[in-house]
C-alpha cells in the first residue's frame, strides 16, 4: 500500500484487563467504529491467563485441546489462542474506510506486513509466510497459514477478522515475543510505520470512550457461560 495522504487514526493502550472485558472491549470497538469515524488500534494485556477461540468454533472441542481457563469466545473467527505472555492488539475500522472494502485475505496480509515493518524498525528480521505448514486442528499457533508472520521458522503472529456493516475488527496476537523487543518501543514502531507508509497521524484516545458499551456487552453475553457454549 502506498502513501495516500494524511489521515488520523486512534491509539488506545488499555493495559492489563480482565479476560472477559478484553473480548467485550474489542467488540465495543466494532460496535462503535462508525461513530468514532476513524481506525482505532488498541493494545492490551491480560490480568490473568486465558484462552480465546473463534466465534464459529465448538466449545467442547476447544475445551478438550487446552486446560487454560477461562475459555472465551472471540467476536472474530480463527482458532484457539492461549494468552499467557503474548502481546495482543485489535484494529477496528469504520465501514466507509478503504480497509473495510478489502477482501479478507488482503486485510490479513496488510496487517502482518505492518507488523513485519515494525519489527524491522526495531532490528528484528521476520517474514510473511508465502505458503502453509499444517497445524493442529483449530489451533492458531501450531503450524501457520499463508500471510502469517514468521521468525526463525516459527509463527509469531496470527490474527482473526470480522467484517460486517458496523465495520472491520481484526484481533491479533504476537507470541512468542522476540527477545530484546520492548512492547512500548514496538507500539511506537507500529505508529512510525503507518505514518511513513500511509500518511497516518495518531490521536491517543482513552479506554473510557468504549467502557459503557463494553460493560453492557460483558453483562449481556461475554460473562455468560451459555454464550461461550452456544456452539
Amino acid at each position: 500500500m502506498s502513501r495516500a495522504g494524511a489521515e488520523t487514526w486512534g491509539l488506545v493502550d488499555s493495559g492489563e484487563v480482565e479476560p472477559v472485558l478484553n473480548m467485550a472491549f474489542d467488540e465495543a470497538l466494532l460496535v462503535q467504529a462508525a461513530d468514532v469515524g476513524m481506525p482505532v488500534l488498541r493494545w492490551y494485556g491480560w490480568s490473568s491467563p486465558a484462552a480465546t477461540f473463534g466465534y464459529f468454533q465448538h466449545y467442547e472441542e476447544i475445551a478438550a485441546w487446552t486446560r487454560i481457563r477461562p475459555l472465551l469466545r472471540r467476536p472474530t473467527g480463527g482458532g484457539l489462542v492461549p494468552h499467557l505472555s503474548d502481546w495482543t492488539y485489535s484494529l477496528a475500522v469504520p465501514p466507509d474506510h478503504e480497509w473495510h472494502a478489502l477482501p479478507a485475505v488482503e486485510s490479513y496480509e496488510r496487517m502482518h506486513r505492518w507488523l513485519q515493518r515494525a519489527f524491522a524498525i526495531r532490528g528484528v528480521s521476520t517474514r510473511v509466510a508465502d505458503c502453509c505448514e499444517p497445524s493442529g486442528p483449530g489451533q492458531c499457533f501450531i503450524g501457520w497459514e499463508k500471510f502469517d508472520l514468521l521468525q526463525a521458522g516459527r509463527k509469531i503472529a496470527g490474527a482473526a477478522q470480522r467484517r460486517n456493516k458496523m465495520g472491520l475488527l481484526i484481533q491479533g496476537s504476537i507470541q512468542p515475543v522476540p527477545a530484546g523487543v520492548d512492547r512500548a518501543a514496538f507500539v511506537e514502531a507500529m505508529q512510525e510505520g503507518a505514518t511513513y507508509d500511509w500518511g497516518v497521524s495518531w490521536q491517543v484516545m482513552q479506554p473510557e470512550r468504549w467502557m459503557a458499551t463494553a460493560g453492557e456487552l460483558v453483562k449481556s453475553k461475554h460473562a455468560d457461560d451459555a454464550y461461550q457454549r452456544r456452539r
